[in-house]
């Protein structure tokens, strides 16, 4: 049987050579795409819904924010793709990083759409889009390329929009920067320098951005004692208007003074308390969320959440070194609901006593937000191309929607109230 290094040298040399092969046809004249329109400007009433982002597929669903979640629409995400894929076909450094983004954190596929937010007059979607290297803005009413940021290195990852709405954060995980952009013309306004691998960005009330750097997570180097190898992983806060550095938590000496060396520090989705004064994060390889007090700097308490028995117990097999992926906490602050992503269940915990509810089957769920009306937990289900909403008082589900291929990021955002689909799905 040939060993695991040796299949994956093959699946590398089968994706290269069909992207070569691919490549002959688009290095051909092609139709030009039609110019980019700019958005309308907002006059009319809006109206709440969810943005569902399909990774794979390049689609971003639009859902209701509540009730039965029914689908409203869905954009296309890559109107410009032929474009896109014909300059990084003639860079063989771009194409090099773009195989390499299908091979490792794509599972074999294209990442078109990490994260996404809508303009605050409801007239556009900001996307960041990974296998692309940029964030874009979609015209929401035509489905036109408004402006187009190419980040910093090879990757674009996880976004964060200011409370005003008027700023997005977006990772740029190859060279370790974020940029902070302006949501309406795509203007850089500025930059800083994480930790290797940026990933989840939170702005807080006190006019301060927080980054989650989570190291090296495609590497099979994931045994607890080569944890070493994963690289610098760190928080970065920095002040939301300057974007000067204003604190750095190192959480690895956090854990072990808390007694629990043995984890890895790769911070993934984190929650604050309404009052911000905790917050709730997940690391690589842990079922379960840790604690931690920002006040004292300390970890607090942790919680292990059951394991199923049909999960691989070798790490290299769980995704991006994730084991459960995607955390959100109720308007009122009582209860968290947690994506068990490699176990395929989500569920609600008390935050005061840590005691979980019933394990909701779902399929390898990626992501975890609030329902406009905030009642219920939503989590996206990457294995079975759907959206569940969890109710946050009885820990069960309540609805359920179909969406498109591998959807990760869900987010509330607001659109026209008449909008319709830019063109048919």
């Amino acid at each position: 049987m040939p060993s695991a290094r040796t299949t994956r040298t093959r699946r590398l040399a089968v994706a290269l050579a069909a992207s070569l092969t691919a490549s002959l046809a688009l290095l051909a004249p092609a139709v030009a795409a039609p110019p980019d329109t700019p958005s309308r400007a907002a006059g009319g009433p809006l109206r709440e819904v969810m943005f569902v982002g399909n990774n794979w597929d390049g689609t971003a669903d639009v859902i209701a924010s509540g009730g039965d979640f029914h689908r409203v629409g869905r954009v296309n995400v890559v109107p410009d793709k032929e474009e896109r894929l014909r300059e990084i076909y003639l860079n063989p450094v771009k194409l090099a990083f773009f195989l390499g983004v299908r091979s490792g954190p794509g599972e074999g596929h294209d990442q078109f759409v990490d994260d996404m937010y809508a303009t605050p007059d409801g007239t556009a979607m900001v996307v960041s889009r990974p296998s692309f290297a940029d964030v874009v803005s979609i015209d929401l009413r035509t489905g036109n390329v408004n402006w187009r940021f190419p980040v910093a290195g090879y990757r674009s990852d996880h976004m964060a929009v200011s409370p005003d709405g008027t700023r997005v954060a977006v990772s740029a995980s190859t060279a370790n920067t974020v940029h902070v952009l302006d949501i309406a013309t795509g203007r850089q306004l500025g930059s800083f320098k994480t930790g290797d691998k940026p990933h989840e960005n939170v702005f807080t009330s006190d006019g301060r951005l927080w980054n989650m750097s989570i190291g090296e997570v495609t590497t099979a180097l994931d045994a607890s004692w080569l944890d070493w190898t994963k690289g610098d992983r760190k928080i970065t806060v920095v002040d939301a208007t300057t974007f000067e550095t204003v604190r750095v938590i190192d959480m690895r000496s956090r854990l072990d003074a808390f007694g629990r060396d043995d984890l890895s520090d790769a911070v993934r989705p984190l929650v604050f308390t309404p009052d911000e004064k905790k917050l709730y994060f997940q690391v690589s390889f842990l079922n379960g969320f840790l604690e931690y007090d920002v006040d004292t700097d300390r970890v607090t308490r942790l919680k292990a959440l059951p394991g199923s028995p049909t999960t691989d117990p070798d790490r290299t097999t769980w995704v991006n070194d994730s084991r459960h992926h995607g955390l959100s906490i109720s308007p009122d602050g009582s209860k968290l609901c947690v994506a068990g992503t490699m176990d395929d269940y989500a569920t609600v915990v008390d935050r005061a006593t840590l005691k979980q509810g019933p394990l909701v089957p779902t399929s390898k769920p990626y992501w975890a937000t609030v329902s406009g009306d905030g009642k219920s937990c939503v989590v996206s289900e990457s294995g079975a191309d759907r959206v569940s909403a969890i109710d946050f008082a009885t820990g069960e589900r309540v609805a359920s929607v179909e969406v498109g291929d591998h959807p990760q990021r869900v987010r509330l955002a607001r659109v026209p109230a008449d909008w319709t689909s830019p063109a048919a799905d």
